[in-house]
């Protein structure tokens, strides 16, 4: 039984009661996934699992066994940023940075839920494509806070990340 993360594989923990929250950073000293809430309403413990963002204080660990965990810290490749993390620093999309992780793992996920035709609350047409407006973009990230309020730099980054992707 393994999970893993970032690459890596690891055990998983022997106490069924673990979350993956605690698992990343009290065990693994993966910092960059925060504690904000520890009740699943804010966002700032996001991670993927294979790709889809869940919130790892509400996720046990054991649930993520034999799949793939990306933190922040393994969204980067080959000592670069991830292009969201770039955007995030050009478009000023963090101030105080505790929420930056989550919000750039979130985004992560969502610009692959809306690539795959996924809607939203407010998709208006269902049967093409949601155009990526910055109220399909805000509806999509609704889950994750960002008490500084840097939530109109977040919205750009993530535009500009879609843009240069779909150019």
């Amino acid at each position: 039984m393994a999970i893993r993360i970032n690459g890596a594989d690891i055990a998983v923990p022997d106490d069924a009661r673990v979350s993956l929250l605690d698992l990343l950073r009290e065990q693994l000293h993966l910092s960059g996934t925060k504690v904000g809430c520890n009740q699943g309403a804010c966002g700032a413990c996001t991670v993927l699992i294979d790709g889809e963002r869940v919130l790892s204080c509400l996720t046990l660990a054991a649930q993520a066994d034999g799949r793939s965990v990306t933190t922040i810290e393994g969204l980067a490749s080959a000592g670069a940023l991830h292009p969201l993390q770039d955007a995030f620093i050009a478009h000023d999309g963090l101030q105080c940075g505790y929420c930056t992780p989550g919000q750039i793992c979130a985004a992560d996920a969502m610009l692959r839920e809306i690539a795959a035709g996924m809607p939203s609350y407010v998709t208006a047409d269902l049967a093409s494509p949601a155009p990526l407006t910055r109220e399909e973009v805000r509806e999509r990230m609704s889950g994750n806070l960002c008490r500084c309020g840097a939530h109109n730099g977040i919205v750009d980054a993530i535009l500009h990340v879609a843009a240069e992707r779909a150019a």
